[in-house]
This record gives structure tokens, C-alpha cells and sequence, in this order.
């Protein structure tokens, strides 16, 4: 590596070591590396700006909006009543209802934070009553919550098309059946445990039970698959479709279940402007540090480091996987994104990696990155709703992240679980 790229990523390392905000690490660490080498730092006010004025960002503000209407609504918590009357008699059921309640919610947020907090505030003190550990409970619905960056709509998914220049509805398409992966193998453990522990049942819930459940999700229901139906036939696209999110939550929360009311729309508005506003900071900030990586050549040269320590397509996989778990420990997905695709899109290139499928296991990795301390914000979230410290709920989280890596692995390693139904809808 070049001295430019020691002094840049020097920089950002001892700013995070002192605990600055990702946005401020980023942005200082390049402008200060500018300065010390007297590059053209006039090229920066251009690269901010270019940074967040795409079209397709638009979607973020508006997902988020949509996730706190739809929450507000109520129809986070008449999901997971549904999912309760369906899984609740089973060994473990409580935990898969989460489980299940989480990829509910994830197919309309398109958000892990927000799919943990929505879920979580509900389930997490009935996990707790039924018997379940406080630290089991959090650690699953921490790790539960990361789906909502894999399965589609995801927020995850339009920067990471926006960066690497990928299909965004390929994308959404793709992380179907990772997701969805993702959801039975935390089920499954969940299983396990509440097995070994003897946590009781709830009573089987009758089927006059279970239609009332279901009418009464149905409008919940019915929001993925407006989202993504009308972005796989091309009624709207997936930015238009974030828009449509929004006011189709308005039109469930004014009219149907009639649980929001005018009076919250500000503080709704005001939330969703301060999570937007603190992550298109990071974008620009990011994309300063990315712009700098590429006219330097360093992500050039770090990507020729890579490829020749290993040639076979196979062990950079898992390199990079190991690399992505790692940098998950200490920044957020977005910030990832655009520090190492300009690194591994060249590598994908040279080893004829599919991009679609490596946009999969990147998210994959960086929702595994939700839950890993110390800046797990998943985790932190789960320290909130249970009261439990940090290292007491890293010890819940645990046998949930080693089964949520080897998801990863076969993800990583199987990549028709990934292409399989793009290929299938002729999407390629």
C-alpha cells in the first residue's frame, strides 16, 4: 500500500479508536490526508455533493418513513399475533414467532435497526415471561433483526446497487431465499435451546383463532407484497416503490386499523429526518474516503494484494468474508460499502464472481456486523428493550451469530441460493 493509503487508513483507525462518529472519522481521516500531501482538496465540495444527489437514494428517507408508519399503525403487532396463533404451541414458539414476526416486518421496512426496535419492544417482554433468558431473547432478536437488510426491500440493497452499479430489483429478488434462510436456521436454533431449557409451550391456538389473526394482519400482509409485486412487474421501480410504502402506511393508519392520527405526523416526519440525515452523512462522508481510495489507486493496489495471496476464486471468498465479519465489528453496512467495493469490485471482475450474488453475502456479512461488538447496533438496541449490559448480551447473541455465519458460508459458497430466482424470473 501506498504512504497516501497508511496515513489515510491510520487516520481513521486512531479517530475510531477515540470513538468519533463513523461520519466524522471518514470525512477527517480524507481531508486531512489531502492536506498532508497537498492533493486537490478543492475536489471534495463536488464529491459531497454528487455523493447524495442520485435519484435512487431517495428511497432511503422514504423506507424509513414507511417502517415508523407501518410500525405506528399497528401492524408490527398484529404480525406477530398472527405468527404467535401459527407457531406458538410449538417447542420454542415464542422464538419463532420473533423469528417469523422479524422477516414480516423486514419485507416492509427494509431495515435491521428498525425491524429489531418494531419487533423487539413487543416480544422481547413476552420472551421474558413465558421463561425465556433475558440474554436469549435479546441475542435472537438482535440477530433476527438483521434479515431486515437481507430480505427485500432493503436499504442495504439500493447503496450497494447505487456503488457497485448493480440491478436493484435483481437484488431485492435475490435476497429472497437468503432471508428467508436466514429466518429457519434461527429458527431452528431457537428450537434447540428452548428443547435443552424446558421453556413451556403456549396453548394451541384454535383455527377460529387463527382466521381472526390473519384478517386482522391481512393489511400488514398485503404491504410486501404491494412493495415488491409492483416492482417485479414494473409498475413502479424500487425508489417509486419506497414512496408507494409510505402512503399506502398513511392510507392502514388513517383508515383501517384507524391508529395514527394527524397529530403524530410531525414526530414521525422529525424521526425519519434524523435517521436520513445521519445516513446520508455517512454517504458523503464515505464517498469523499472512496473517491480518494480510487484516484490514489489504493483500492487498486489493495486489490492486487488480495489476488495475490490467494488466486483461487474460492479462498478470496473466504478471505473477504473474514475481512467483512471483521470490519462488521467497528463500522455500519453503509460506510462498508463504500470503503471496500472500490477494493473488491475489480476482484469480482478478475475472478468472474457475479456481482448480484456478491451484493447477497456482502449484506449477509454486514447484518452479521449488527450484532458483533463493540458497535453492533442491533446489540445495543437489545441492551435497551432487556436492561441487560453489553457483555451480558453478547453471551445471548452468540450460538445465534455462529449459526448465522454458517447461513453465510453456504450463501457464499452456493451461489444458486442467491441467482437461482432471478434466473428463474428472466431478470438476467
Amino acid at each position: 500500500m501506498s504512504t497516501v493509503g497508511i496515513v489515510l487508513f491510520g487516520l481513521f483507525f486512531v479517530f475510531l479508536f477515540l470513538r468519533m462518529p463513523i461520519a466524522v472519522a471518514l470525512g477527517l481521516s480524507t481531508v486531512l490526508t489531502l492536506l498532508f500531501f497537498d492533493l486537490p482538496i478543492q475536489s471534495v465540495p463536488a464529491t459531497l455533493y454528487t455523493s447524495f444527489t442520485k435519484f435512487t437514494l431517495l428511497a432511503i428517507p422514504f423506507f424509513f418513513l414507511a417502517g415508523l408508519i407501518l410500525e405506528r399503525a399497528g401492524i408490527s403487532r398484529r404480525l406477530i399475533y398472527l405468527a404467535q396463533t401459527l407457531t406458538g404451541h410449538l417447542t420454542g414458539g415464542l422464538a419463532i414467532v420473533a423469528v417469523v414476526a422479524a422477516c414480516f416486518f423486514a419485507a416492509i421496512s427494509g431495515s435491521g435497526p428498525a425491524t429489531m426496535a418494531a419487533v423487539g419492544a413487543i416480544i422481547i417482554p413476552a420472551m421474558i415471561k413465558a421463561g425465556y433468558r433475558k440474554d436469549m431473547s435479546g441475542g435472537l432478536l438482535a440477530t433476527a433483526g438483521g434479515i431486515g437488510i437481507i430480505l427485500p426491500p432493503s436499504i442495504a440493497y439500493i447503496v450497494y446497487g447505487v456503488i457497485a452499479e448493480v440491478s436493484i430489483g435483481e437484488l431485492f429478488i435475490a435476497g429472497i431465499i437468503p432471508g428467508l434462510f436466514m429466518g429457519l436456521v434461527l429458527a431452528i436454533t431457537s428450537y434447540f435451546i428452548a428443547k435443552k431449557e424446558k421453556i413451556p409451550t403456549l396453548p394451541k391456538a384454535s383455527k377460529a383463532e387463527m382466521w381472526k389473526a390473519f384478517k386482522d394482519a391481512t393489511w400488514g400482509l398485503l404491504a410486501p407484497v404491494i412493495i415488491l409485486g409492483g416492482i417485479y412487474s414494473g409498475i413502479f421501480t424500487p425508489t417509486e416503490s419506497a414512496v408507494v410504502a409510505v402512503f399506502y402506511g398513511l392510507f392502514v393508519g388513517f383508515f383501517i386499523y384507524k391508529e395514527i392520527k394527524i397529530s403524530d405526523l410531525p414526530k414521525l416526519l422529525l424521526d425519519s429526518s434524523k435517521t436520513t440525515a445521519m445516513i446520508m452523512l455517512i454517504v458523503a462522508s464515505a464517498s469523499t474516503f472512496a473517491w480518494l481510495l480510487h484516484i490514489e489507486g489504493i483500492a487498486e493496489d489493495m486489490a492486487n494484494v488480495l489476488m495475490s495471496v490467494a488466486s483461487n476464486k474460492y479462498t478470496i471468498l473466504l478471505m473477504i468474508t473474514l475481512l467483512l465479519l471483521f470490519a462488521g465489528m467497528f463500522v455500519d453496512a453503509i460506510s462498508a460499502y463504500y470503503i471496500f467495493l472500490p477494493i473488491f469490485v475489480p476482484i469480482m471482475a478478475a475472478m468472474g464472481i457475479d456481482p448480484v450474488h456478491f451484493g447477497i453475502l456482502m449484506t449477509m456479512n454486514l447484518a452479521i456486523g449488527l450484532v458483533t461488538p463493540p458497535v453492533g447496533l442491533d446489540l445495543y438496541i437489545a441492551c435497551g428493550l432487556t436492561g441487560l449490559s453489553l457483555k451480558e448480551i453478547t453471551i445471548g447473541v452468540i450460538p445465534f451469530v455462529l449459526a448465522a455465519i454458517g447461513v453465510l458460508l453456504v450463501i457464499t459458497y452456493v451461489p444458486a441460493m442467491s441467482l437461482w430466482l432471478p434466473e428463474l424470473l428472466n431478470m438476467r
